[in-house]
């Protein structure tokens, strides 16, 4: 666990970096990620995209609105254990007027890639 409130603190994600272009969290793999059968549960880099591509889109947005995901897309290519550690970085791939669209990619600690994907966030015109 982390001292981050909601989602991102039950999954202990760390934020590492934080800024309109670049946004890198890193979490550790423990027993409270694992599905039913052992294995780390997809969903938790799903959760953890979207953060990272939303905190990346509300840095660029600079405080002239706020984000939603409208679409989360994630390929999981290799099995993590318990114990390793996943760093998750979201890098733009289109930044405009009404959206935004965030290529986030998870490694482990040997930088081998463990998922990737892409989020899709809405720029909406109300306060932060």
């Amino acid at each position: 666990m982390s001292e981050i409130p909601g989602l991102d603190g039950a999954l202990g994600v760390q934020y590492v970096e934080t800024g309109p272009d670049k946004v890198v969290v890193q979490f550790t793999i423990g027993e409270h990620h694992l599905q039913p059968f052992g294995i780390p549960h997809g969903g938790i880099y799903c959760a953890v995209h979207e953060s990272t591509a939303s905190m990346a889109g509300m840095q660029w947005l600079d405080g002239r609105g706020v984000v939603v995901g409208t679409n989360n897309i994630c390929d999981f290519l290799r099995q993590a254990k318990v114990g390793d550690t996943i760093t998750a970085t979201a890098t733009p791939v289109h930044r405009g007027r009404s959206q935004q669209l965030w290529r986030v990619e998870s490694v482990d600690q040997d930088d081998r890639l463990i998922a990737q994907g892409q989020v899709r966030l809405a720029n909406l015109d109300r306060p932060a």
